[in-house]
């Protein structure tokens, strides 16, 4: 295998199974190595060195995490839990996550996010805290294999959560929308907590909000795309690029609004075509393009909402629910 046929298999594998293949494992791992190596590549071009750099890192991190034999720091990891936009997420404990960067270039994205949760957590209100991570340990761990350094978060949330794209998924053609209510008041509590601290999250997108759908918790997570002070949203998660609103692609300064018009879009996309028009008006009024003309007031949009869901269904009552499969994020 030379190195265009390597970089090529890399490139269109989308699972362990298409990467290592079904039979003699071991050999397609020993051969894809060997002709990404960065000791090994000759005479190649800055581009083409800077690829199979990064083929070669993605080749041996899928490799040792299927085979259970990475030790970071103190913690010994086992298969991947879930592939996240940046990093693969490592369960070392209950409602513990390590999230290990795929790519040492997103190092200052999860530095962001662990500055992010600091601040909220000392900035925070208390009582609002469960509504986004707990950064547990932040440290920086060179890979034997390849030298990089990479930086891990470790954090820690409530267990048994479950994304909105799962919610979605489950319920392909709409939410009822009194159900969807307590996630969106919830989802507003979290933006009023990180506001009030002077944190945007700039990512407000189904993967990142999680619900506990018994005891209707909401947690608000991956915090590497955020902004505190004169500063721009660093980068779009490419699955949701059409998501953003305006200033975001434009890398103009984000706003409470800029959060709050995708937290709307969540919703939205969540109800689809249950949405009663009461609720759609609001959306409306959370969503308009310029980031002036958009509410930024989280805990103020509560209140608005509280009342559009009274006049729509009466006093709020606890409303149980649960996902048709119950498979623990």
């Amino acid at each position: 295998m030379n190195l265009v046929e390597a970089l090529r298999h890399v490139a269109t594998a989308r699972t362990d199974q298409e990467l290592f293949g079904d039979i003699e494992t071991a050999r397609q791992y020993r051969r894809l190595v060997a002709a990404l190596h960065p000791d090994r590549l000759g005479a190649v071009t800055a581009a083409e060195r800077a690829a199979a750099t990064e083929a070669f890192v993605r080749v041996t991190t899928r490799w040792r995490a299927r085979h259970a034999i990475i030790t970071v720091g103190t913690y010994r990891l086992g298969t991947v839990a879930h592939a996240g936009d940046l990093t693969d997420l490592y369960d070392v404990g209950p409602g513990h996550w390590l999230k290990l960067p795929r790519d040492p270039t997103n190092n200052d994205l999860m530095e962001r996010e662990a500055i992010a949760l600091r601040t909220l957590a000392e900035r925070g209100d208390p009582r609002y805290l469960p509504y986004v991570p707990r950064l547990v340990e932040t440290f920086r761990h060179r890979d034997p294999a390849t030298a990089a350094r990479r930086l891990i978060n470790v954090v820690a949330t409530a267990p048994g959560l479950h994304s909105l794209a799962e919610v979605h998924r489950a319920y392909p053609h709409g939410l009822d929308p009194r159900d969807a209510a307590w996630m969106w008041r919830r989802l507003l509590v979290a933006l009023g907590l990180a506001h009030r601290a002077g944190v945007v999250h700039g990512a407000v997108l189904p993967d990142h909000v999680l619900i506990e759908p018994t005891e209707h918790g909401v947690v608000l997570v991956d915090w590497c795309y955020s902004v505190i002070g004169e500063d721009t949203v660093p980068a779009l998660v490419p699955a949701y690029a059409d998501w953003y609103p305006p200033e975001v692609p434009a890398r103009h300064r984000p706003g409470p609004g800029t959060d709050i018009a995708m937290a709307t879009r969540c919703m939205t996309y969540l109800m689809g075509d249950r949405a009663p028009q009461a609720l759609r008006a609001f959306a409306d009024g959370c969503t308009p393009r310029p980031l002036r003309a958009r509410p930024d007031d989280a805990w103020r949009l509560l209140g608005e909402l509280d009342d559009v869901i009274e006049r729509l269904y009466g006093p709020r009552t606890f409303r149980p629910f649960a996902l048709p499969t119950d498979s623990s994020r």
